[in-house]
């Protein structure tokens, strides 16, 4: 699996309010890492529909975690970013190809899926939230 750039924003964006005490913007997020303030825009969109962040507008507005970073799954937010996590469009579908009656390959990619959205979805956001300290001197 190879995730899209959307998710990497996403989960940097994740990774930022969660070492926030404190409202932060989107620009503090782009500048931070380096992204355009459009991109970080976009996932906050995303993540603040999947309820994941609380985005506030205005004056003193801004963008905050809507759930402590422990109960944040990576699993789950690489899913609401992604859709569609299958190695091969079978493995979602049946009769995609002539050999599907007998393929037993699918099962094998099944089984790989599973476990790694097993392990994603065990992973939570305070278990990769890097310190403060770490996130500055990365500036």
């Amino acid at each position: 699996m190879k995730l899209t750039t959307q998710t990497d924003f996403a989960l940097r964006t994740l990774m930022y309010l969660g070492t926030r005490s404190s409202r932060a913007n989107v620009s503090d997020v782009a500048t931070t890492f380096g992204i355009s303030v459009n991109h970080v825009a976009k996932v906050v969109n995303l993540l603040a529909r999947g309820g994941y962040i609380h985005s506030t507008r205005g004056i003193g507005g801004g963008i905050e975690l809507a759930l402590p970073a422990e109960q944040i799954s990576i699993g789950r937010v690489i899913e609401l970013i992604e859709g569609d996590l299958h190695l091969l469009s079978c493995v979602g579908e049946d009769d995609t190809c002539s050999i599907h009656s007998f393929c037993k390959l699918k099962g094998v990619l099944a089984e790989a899926e599973r476990v790694q959205r097993e392990y994603l979805n065990g992973v939570t956001l305070a278990d990769v939230v890097p310190s403060r300290k770490q996130l500055q001197r990365a500036e």
